[in-house]
């Protein structure tokens, strides 16, 4: 053979993989190049070797697609990153935190850009399923008195609605003048300890938070101090405030940092949510709070739980943070994640609590947080809302 045919040889075999790696078959070829290179990638799972980084050292034995890989602009590495991401939601199981954090590293290598069509469009769906402009809330309009409501989950129960319930209720849906611009939904995870984000989240024109979170203190200047809506989990009233009976004083006393924010109860999912929710409500009646209490429709939670049990997500229920950014999503026209991390550790292996001001675990079982984090992971990916996985650059 002459001198330098081997190196044209080559050079011609990888531009023909590089044509058929971008033809419209080449999810097909792909995977033909996946399984001839499974010998030198010893057994590491398809999804991840799709989403292995630029960053991240070959194998060993080199093979025709890891050759490939490094031939494939940023923009195309990102697109085959969102293809494999989308095989591996499905089969979160088996992956375990390690994998997980290989993958977001992968993701953090991409430039996010809103991609207004996408955010439309899963707008769209979640409008048509649930519209939480018009069914978020409980209303005097959307609930008259004499109603039979079927609780949420505890659907062969039901509660009438007798004037003294009715009265509770706002006459109209609070949200109707959205969308709003800018929206920041701060979860609680341990991963915004020391973020900075504070500020960032502060000049947002809405903000979400879930289940009273502290915000005052030297915490602000990571989790900012400005509250718009707040939800509130009624085990936290049992729980840490007595059901409002000695601890009524304490409970006015944390909930004057959220200003005159909205808080959003669970009243109608379970039976045992009922009471609590409504003595939040008679308590800021009472001291004449700024606050006002709102109640989630059980039709609307409903809804919305069928909704992601058609992309997987089979829980028993779903989080505050998922029912919290899929509201979101429907009212503001920008939505910025922070504080979601249901991981350990960091990207570089520093332990982080699962709260940033306590480490108390969810119940087992309850919520599926690795189905509900790969949801949220494929919409950022998407363009649909941007995740905060880092520190704050700090203007």
């Amino acid at each position: 053979m002459r001198p330098g045919s081997a190196l044209f040889a080559l050079l011609g075999s990888l531009l023909l993989l590089r044509l058929l790696w971008g033809s419209t078959t080449a999810p097909a070829r792909r995977r033909l190049l996946v399984e001839k290179s499974r010998e030198a990638t010893h057994g590491i799972p398809v999804a991840l070797r799709t989403l292995r980084s630029p960053g991240t050292p070959p194998p060993r034995a080199t093979t025709n697609s890891t050759y490939l890989n490094k031939l494939l602009q940023p923009t195309e590495r990102c697109t085959n990153l969102q293809d494999g991401f989308q095989t591996l939601s499905n089969k979160t199981k088996r992956y375990s935190e390690d994998d997980y954090l290989q993958i977001i590293t992968n993701i953090q290598s991409c430039p996010w850009k809103r991609q207004v069509e996408e955010y439309k469009d899963f707008r769209a769906k979640l409008a048509s399923c649930c519209d939480a402009v018009q069914n978020l809330i409980v209303s005097q309009n959307n609930t008259p008195v004499g109603t039979n409501m079927s609780y949420e989950v505890e659907r062969k129960n039901a509660i009438l609605i007798r004037k003294s319930i009715f009265n509770m209720f706002p006459v109209s849906q609070p949200f109707v003048e959205r969308p709003y611009n800018q929206c920041a939904v701060v979860g609680n995870g341990g991963i915004l300890n020391k973020s900075l984000c504070g500020a960032e989240i502060d000049k947002s024109d809405f903000v979400f938070r879930c289940n009273l979170p502290p915000t005052t203190g030297n915490v602000s200047k990571d989790v900012g101090s400005k509250t718009n809506l707040v939800t509130i989990n009624p085990s936290i009233i049992r729980l840490k405030y007595g059901n409002l009976n000695e601890k009524k004083a304490v409970f006015l006393e944390d909930i004057e940092a959220y200003g005159d924010a909205f808080l959003l109860l669970p009243a109608f999912s379970f039976r045992a949510n009922t009471f609590a929710s409504f003595k939040v409500y008679s308590t800021l009646e009472e001291s004449n709070a700024r606050q006002k209490v709102i109640y989630f429709h059980p039709k609307y939670l409903r809804n919305l739980a069928l909704f992601w049990r058609t992309k997987g997500v089979t829980e028993y229920r779903l989080s505050s943070g998922l029912m919290i950014t899929s509201v979101a999503i429907e009212l503001c026209e920008n939505v910025k994640l922070y504080g979601f991390w249901p991981f350990s550790k960091t990207m570089q292996d520093t332990p982080v609590s699962h709260h940033y001001y306590d480490n108390s675990l969810p119940k087992r079982g309850f919520h599926e947080m690795p189905k509900e984090y790969s949801q949220i992971l494929q919409l950022h990916m998407k363009g649909i809302l941007k995740l905060q996985f880092s520190k704050c650059e700090i203007a």
